[in-house]
């Protein structure tokens, strides 16, 4: 098994379903039989557990692969939660009560859709720091990229600012993963 590969695939299935996201939520609402978007977000996120095993085991990874594990697990709640929305289809009324409903619960919006997948990209680019020496401009993309994400989600509420972060941050994390020197 191909742990590079499938981690690096994890991301840009990520980084693609985000870019898919920008067609708008009729987009997403069209699709049949399934929500393929949340799909392969979903699949993305599982993969990039692989990336846990690439890299080298320190002190780093001992701090990153919880947090990458706990935002894997947040992405998979929030997949879930989205296929629910995708199940209404037509009835916006009915998910836009339900997003109130969920909105109200900080015991879910919150570790569903706010703190919890940010942690898959701060275990990842916690994992870059043991090579801010060594692959300094694949760590700085991976830095950028993360940290574009989360202030595209969180700060600006920008929906390119968020796909363009997650390529770079892609970009960044598979330089590292096939370019990475040792000590």
């Amino acid at each position: 098994m191909n742990y590079k590969f499938l981690g690096v695939l994890g991301l840009f299935m990520l980084a693609i379903s985000r870019l898919l996201m920008l067609n708008g939520e009729a987009f997403i609402q069209s699709q049949q039989p399934f929500d393929f978007v949340h799909l392969l977000m979903l699949a993305g996120a599982v993969l990039t557990l692989s990336l846990s095993h690439v890299f080298p085991k320190n002190i780093f990874n001992s701090i990153a692969t919880p947090l990458t594990i706990l935002g894997i697990i947040a992405h998979v709640g929030m997949c879930a939660i989205d296929f629910v929305f995708w199940s209404f289809g037509d009835d916006s009324g009915a998910r836009n009560a339900l997003v109130g409903h969920l909105l109200n619960k900080p015991v879910i919006w919150l570790p569903f859709f706010v703190i919890g997948p940010a942690l898959l990209f701060v275990g990842i680019t916690t994992q870059a720091w043991h090579f801010i020496k060594s692959q300094p401009v694949a760590v700085l993309l991976a830095l950028l990229g993360g940290t574009g994400i989360g202030l595209g989600q969180m700060v600006f509420n920008n929906q390119l600012l968020i796909v363009i972060s997650y390529f770079v941050f892609a970009i960044g994390v598979t330089m590292l993963v096939y370019r990475k020197t040792e000590k």
